[in-house]
């Protein structure tokens, strides 16, 4: 027996109510409150036979993951090697970094091979997708345009036509009309999302799909779209910068350790593999230091920059962009306790150049190396990088990898390195050093 239930749904979180309510007691929000009808089942037959049956794990036979290449090493690199097959990859970031000049060139590249691709868009007319092909340069025989925002004209299109690749550009304008609620609410973003999740299974069809972010920097819609899609990749970059970077958060067939890097140009976003210097310069300033960090199976050489000055308030500011203020505190406290330093009457404030985010503790050398050159108002040389993780006992510990970062800095250019213990890599001076006092000591 089949019976209509009609519930209220917060359009902002997801949280459900048997009733309307004016302020959603889960995130605050005011008059976000909408109606949904849907039918239910009264009982769930178990009755029924069914063809599939359990199987034994050992009996499972191992099948390898073909991949298809993009044509673009970066976006290959932070997808693990390549497009799978029959995947539903998410793509989120901040209005204009880039997701739809990026997921048009993936679709170019992709017709250019010979896969059949179509790029829908519920934001743009047919006309203003032309415009930014033609200066992309992805015009193809293969790449199709649809401007739809009706999941089920969508569904018809691809099913009427043997795509591989489907474009979806973006999720919140996408809505289907068998359900209650606008496009972008929370319910038609989620029985969205399945819709697409059941066609790339169930065609042998690979699909990406664009999300917006809310200003808290997460994607908007329910949290469970996330957990739908086999991949997520969110864009990370100022728009007033050329430099963008693309970070897996989660990725069913690979590492979500590692980051492409694009540069913003005339012809679009461009592989920036070899722009690593960006993210520092050479040029000797106090305050400044140099450290080196993993992102996956990628070095990077980055610039760290502190300013000290004195604080006119009781309770001095901390304030740290692309390092953890917590760690911050902690490494500001220790320097007042191990070396005698007064931070608590500073203001401190730190920055990693280029916007990359360190979340290794292999920079704390480098941040202690900066404050003191800014407190101290003293300028380190730029031929020196600092590698070495400080402890709350104040001793310089040993990163992992070190090899890996011994090479990039040589291949860099740079001859001097500070950190805990020599390695077996020729052609480099070294300095070690196993309490933070010989900082100081060096710096003098």
């Amino acid at each position: 027996m089949i019976k209509n239930k009609s519930y209220f749904e917060c359009n902002s979180c997801g949280y459900e109510s048997t009733k309307w309510l004016g302020k959603c007691p889960n995130c605050d929000t005011w008059d976000s409150f909408i109606e949904v009808n849907n039918a239910i089942s009264k009982k769930i037959s178990t009755s029924k036979k069914y063809d599939k049956k359990a199987i034994k794990l050992e009996d499972v036979e191992f099948e390898d993951i073909e991949r298809i290449s993009t044509l673009d090493e970066e976006f290959d690199l932070v997808l693990g090697g390549g497009v799978v097959p029959s995947s539903l990859s998410l793509i989120g970031g901040s209005p204009g970094v880039g997701k739809s000049t990026l997921l048009l060139k993936v679709a170019g590249n992709l017709s250019k091979q010979g896969y059949k691709t179509l790029y829908v868009s519920g934001e743009e007319s047919l006309s203003q997708i032309k415009l930014r092909s033609n200066r992309l340069k992805t015009n193809n025989d293969n790449i199709y345009l649809l401007s739809e925002i009706i999941l089920e004209k969508i569904l018809a299109e691809v099913n009427n036509n043997e795509f591989s690749f489907l474009m979806i550009d973006s999720i919140q304008t996408i809505y289907s009309e068998a359900f209650n609620g606008s496009p972008g609410s929370v319910s038609q973003v989620r029985e969205v999302t399945f819709a697409l999740m059941r066609l790339a299974k169930n065609k042998n069809i690979t699909i990406f799909i664009i999300g917006h972010i809310t200003k808290e920097g997460s994607i908007a819609g329910p949290r469970v779209l996330e957990h739908m899609v086999d991949t997520v990749l969110y864009f990370d970059g100022n728009i007033k910068r050329d430099l963008r970077i693309l970070r897996g958060f989660k990725n069913r067939f690979g590492s979500t350790n590692e980051i492409a890097i694009f540069q913003m140009s005339e012809d679009g976003l461009v592989s920036a593999k070899n722009l690593t210097n960006s993210f520092y310069n050479k040029e000797k300033k106090s305050g400044s230091s140099l450290c080196v960090v993993i992102e996956g199976s990628r070095s990077m050489i980055v610039e760290v920059q502190a300013l000290v000055c004195e604080s006119s308030l009781g309770n001095p500011k901390r304030s740290s962009n692309g390092f953890d203020n917590s760690r911050l505190t902690m490494l500001l406290a220790l320097l007042e306790k191990k070396m005698g330093l007064s931070f608590h009457k500073y203001d401190v404030f730190i920055n990693v150049a280029g916007g990359i985010k360190i979340n290794e503790p292999s920079a704390d050398l480098a941040i202690i190396a900066s404050l003191l050159s800014s407190l101290k108002d003293r300028e380190l040389s730029k031929d020196i990088v600092f590698i070495g993780e400080v402890s709350l006992t104040g001793d310089v510990r040993d990163v992992f990898n070190i090899d890996l970062r011994i090479k990039e800095i040589k291949s860099a250019g740079f001859k001097k390195v500070i950190l805990s213990r020599k390695t077996e890599e020729k052609g480099m001076k070294y300095y070690e050093v196993s309490k933070i006092e010989q900082i100081m000591k060096w710096m003098e």
